[in-house]
């Protein structure tokens, strides 16, 4: 996975976007799109869109306009910080639609143009780029861009205006980069983001990176209505139309239907991607790494298979890269979580304990492939190490027209799991195997998985619930099963004695009389090589 941009740079160029925004020369409201320039109308439609895709995929691919890149350069992350938002000269800032846009300017991280249109009654006006749209200083560099290309990057959605100064708040879904977007949740926080496409994510060669090369706005009339962004997509490999329905409710959730042409064959094509951070968590955290206690965006992988299946996957760094695939047809639903909602367990001001969990939700059976687990080694929090997609069993070659409807959730949980039937995995733990008190015996780890919630939220402490443990390597040993100490929760622990250097999958559940009463644990545990 190629890191052309930190997660890091994203989040500060973000927030020192967003402190920009709030200072006095860039304030005010005026009448909706004040101070704007508009092409010609021209005819619009999402049907139009994707023969211009598929027309397109029949050519070679030509990179996004970059403008003047000695001076893009030039737009660093202090510079960047130095160019606010006019507000009244958001999209929509006082009408039609409820949720103003504004468009964000390339720099050094974005340098990459996108071309911005709205559109109403079937007909698109582009937006023309001006560098008085934003709030620059006289002598800023950005200046000295011309006008064609246009120089916008990406845009940000922000809260309604029908509910006070919007121009206050923070935007609550943003595209800024690639094929990048993300959204808050219900907690009121950012953490991953999603992409368009993943290709070759983990992969030895170097990955490729598909942009949304334009936009396509219809404003939402009232609170309830999406907005609606038809985006153009296109990389060497494949050309892609999409439309996006962003709903604003307790989080954000996103319909999207994207129609894809590839140029070419692709070997791996990811599928509703997200994107993630995890550095160290309660079960991975080496000595004197880091000062917190944990430090990640999301802490695993749910999965919900076909036959019902509840799944949850602990994430891992890893030292070197590692993809795992779990094989399905027709998945009813993937997503990275982030369960951990104790602050004490961060002890950071970004708030971790407030990231989102995004789940994907097929709209449409998906037929045979596998969700697809890629996670990159890390020794910082500043890189996204954490990929998961869907992976179609047949690879698309040439030609193809393909087709996904899915839906996205930012949320604080998985939306549909069946908390009142299956317990769910609280945390994770690794130490050495054997009997506390004994000689620890050598190349023998015990593992430690806490369940809570759905049955033992009533269950009775005398009869304990079976664990069923198993490894696709090794042995499994001394299993043990115990009420945890002053809760509800339930705790399994087992030995697995594996040799050096094997991988071993491991998969563990609770079964009552009839039958499972929690979701499924799994891990991949790498055994040290022998000291």
């Amino acid at each position: 996975m190629t890191r052309r941009i930190t997660r890091r740079h994203a989040l500060m160029l973000g927030a020192v976007a967003a402190l920009a925004a709030g200072r006095p020369d860039g304030g005010g409201r005026a009448r909706a799109d004040e101070g704007l320039e508009f092409g010609p109308p021209e005819p619009f439609s999402f049907d139009r869109l994707i023969e211009r895709a598929r027309e397109m995929a029949r050519g070679p691919h030509v990179e996004p306009p970059r403008p003047d890149p000695e001076i893009v350069r030039r737009i660093d992350y202090d510079a960047y910080g130095r160019i606010g938002t006019k507000f009244e000269n958001a999209l929509f800032a006082t009408g039609p639609g409820v949720y103003p846009i504004s468009l964000k300017h390339v720099g050094v991280f974005f340098p990459k143009t996108v071309r911005m249109h709205t559109v109403e009654d079937g007909m698109a006006r582009e937006v023309v780029y001006r560098d008085d749209y934003f709030a620059m200083p006289p002598d800023h560099v950005a200046h000295g861009l011309p006008s064609e290309p246009s120089a916008f990057a990406g845009f940000w959605i922000y809260e309604s205006r029908l509910r006070g100064d919007w121009t206050k708040l923070e935007p609550w879904a943003t595209f800024l980069g690639a094929s990048y977007f993300r959204a808050v949740g219900e907690l009121g926080q950012v953490g991953q983001s999603a992409r368009g496409l993943a290709l070759g994510s983990g992969d030895p060669g170097p990955e490729e990176f598909p942009d949304f090369i334009e936009h396509w706005f219809e404003p939402a009339l009232t609170e309830d209505a999406p907005v609606v962004v038809h985006s153009l997509l296109s990389s060497p490999s494949i050309t892609g139309a999409y439309r996006f329905e962003l709903r604003r409710t307790s989080g954000v959730v996103m319909d999207i239907d994207c129609r894809l042409f590839p140029r070419r064959e692709i070997a791996r094509l990811g599928v509703a991607p997200l994107t993630s951070m995890f550095w160290f968590g309660e079960h991975n955290k080496r000595y004197a790494e880091d000062w917190r206690p944990e430090v990640h965006d999301a802490d695993g992988l749910a999965m919900w298979t076909s036959w019902g299946e509840h799944l949850w996957r602990p994430l891992n760094n890893p030292w070197r890269i590692v993809t795992s695939s779990f094989f399905d047809e027709n998945p009813r639903g993937f997503g990275l979580s982030q369960r951990d909602r104790n602050y004490d367990h961060y002890l950071d001001g970004v708030r971790y304990h407030l990231r989102p969990s995004t789940w994907v939700e097929p709209l449409e059976p998906w037929g045979k492939g596998s969700v697809q687990l890629v996670e990159i080694p890390t020794d910082d929090e500043i890189y996204d190490n954490i990929v998961a997609f869907w992976v179609p069993e047949r690879k698309p070659q040439g030609g193809d027209a393909l087709a996904w409807r899915y839906r996205l959730h930012w949320l604080a949980d998985e939306p549909f799991f069946p908390r009142d039937r299956l317990a769910m995995v609280f945390q994770t733990g690794i130490g050495k195997g054997g009997q506390p008190g004994q000689p620890r015996p050598k190349g023998i780890y015990k593992f430690m998985v806490d369940f809570v919630g759905g049955p033992f939220d009533t269950w009775d402490a005398v009869d304990k619930p079976e664990a069923v443990v198993g490894s696709s390597v090794g042995t499994i040993e001394r299993i043990f099963v115990e009420n945890t100490p002053f809760t509800k929760r339930w705790r399994m622990t087992f030995d697995l004695d594996a040799k050096p250097g094997e991988v071993a999958e491991l998969r563990a559940y609770f079964k009552g009389p009839d039958g499972p009463i929690s979701e499924t644990w799994l891990f991949q545990f790498h055994v040290p090589q022998a000291a």
